[in-house]
């Protein structure tokens, strides 16, 4: 009886040091750094739901090999909101399916453009690189946290190599793409860049 005694009280102190423990950790993310892992959590879906639908109209490789990049990302979003006990905002979403309404309104605009030609679609693509990008580099801004700093960090590396993929795939169709949401001068590094290796 003394032993079960002893092993309850244990136990006890375990608990609360863990409740203790995962308290202070999610304490350690601001309620704006909350909001926008979250949002990027969803933001990374609509990339890849995007591409998948692109993919199966047109069968072009880049959609393909882009979405499973965007899968990674997805992956690195939900590894930190777990870490820090924040819910899954698409837990229970299906394909083009989002939580936030400016999202659901958007991917419902880009497939529509996604539908016109194999051009329009290479052209979402680059827009939803430059937008990714665009958030990406204010939420790094923004944040403290040196854990969420290095993941943002890491997602936009990808994001401008895929961001360099799709107007490349577009100057083969002898088109340009005009940035949207970056400066032309940050655009224009990154287009004048080379391929980077993000550490994925």
């Amino acid at each position: 009886m003394k032993n079960f005694f002893m092993l309850v009280v244990f136990g006890g102190l375990l608990l609360s040091s863990c409740q203790k423990e995962e308290t202070a950790n999610t304490k350690n993310l601001t309620e704006e750094e909350k909001t926008g892992l979250i949002f990027t959590r969803q933001e990374e879906k609509l990339a890849y739901d995007v591409y998948r639908y692109a993919f199966e109209k047109y069968g072009s490789p880049i959609f393909d090999n882009i979405s499973r990049s965007e899968l990674t990302h997805q992956g690195k979003i939900q590894d930190i909101l777990d870490e820090y006990n924040i819910p899954n905002p698409v837990e229970n979403s299906g394909p083009g399916q989002f939580e936030d309404e400016s999202l659901q309104n958007l991917y419902q605009q880009l497939t529509e453009k996604v539908d016109i030609s194999l051009a329009d679609a290479f052209e979402v693509g680059a827009t939803i690189e430059d937008l990714d990008i665009n958030d990406l580099m204010e939420l790094t801004e923004s944040s403290q946290n040196a854990q969420l700093k290095k993941t943002y960090e890491m997602l936009t590396c990808g994001s401008r190599n895929h961001l360099r993929g799709f107007t490349g795939q577009l100057k083969n169709l002898g088109k340009d793409y005009v940035p949207q949401f970056l400066t032309v001068d940050v655009y224009n590094a990154i287009i004048n860049g080379s391929h980077e290796n993000c550490g994925q």
